[in-house]
């Protein structure tokens, strides 16, 4: 698919809807996006999308120039729909993303096509759900039914099984030198894959990482 099929599709769509290309500038804005965001297609064109849409699951920001969607593009992995909250002309609001990569055979990586539907009551009410159990059970966040989890960007993120393995270990509360020990394998290379852990869920800390993971039903 060429890109001028691409802005084609884009513009075609109700839904506020976007293209971005391999180093996440948008290629395609629609007049629903315009609508939504409140930016004109000349000003959002050539820009990164996270520099618009400012986006933050429940854990903090996620929007960056190699967030997990990109990433999972790159590579042609299929995405699940997420919920993120981003700036709108009305303020921040929750929405429900779907991604559909696109692939031209003139350019090195895929595009991503995303398409923008508001569901700002529908995730409050998630919330407001999530933290009343655990307000009412004093069970702490992560035990209660991830109600929320299967609309997480985070699920995208390419973790392989030693870095699930040593987040799971992070999860109980282990420390570098007790996952050395506990694989057999030297502080340094933990060390190693704890920063490919932060980066591939664009976390800036251990405590985000487990957060992000347990609500995305990674670990």
């Amino acid at each position: 698919m060429r890109l001028g099929e691409i802005k084609k599709l884009v513009e075609s769509t109700a839904d506020a809807a976007f293209a971005v290309d391999g180093l996440g500038l948008i290629v395609a804005w629609n007049e629903a996006a315009e609508s939504l965001f409140g930016v004109a297609s000349g000003e959002a064109i050539g820009k990164p999308c996270g520099e618009i849409l400012k986006g933050s699951d429940e854990c903090g920001p996620v929007c960056c120039r190699d967030c997990t969607v990109q990433r999972a593009v790159r590579k042609r992995h299929p995405l699940s729909n997420f919920d993120l909250q981003v700036h709108t002309a009305s303020g921040p609001q929750w929405c429900n993303f779907s991604v559909l990569i696109a692939s031209d055979a003139g350019s090195t990586f895929p595009y991503a096509i995303h398409i923008v539907r508001p569901v700002d009551i529908r995730k409050r009410l998630e919330l407001v759900v999530r933290d009343f159990v655990v307000s009412e059970t004093d069970l702490p966040p992560e035990q209660v039914p991830k109600v929320t989890a299967a609309r997480s960007p985070a699920r995208g993120a390419d973790l392989t099984k030693r870095e699930l393995e040593i987040l799971r270990l992070l999860a109980k509360g282990m420390t570098t030198a007790d996952i050395a020990d506990r694989l057999c394998i030297s502080r340094t290379t933990v060390n190693n894959h704890i920063q490919h852990i932060l980066r591939k869920l664009n976390a800036h800390s251990r405590l985000e990482a487990i957060r992000r993971a347990e609500r995305a039903g990674l670990i």
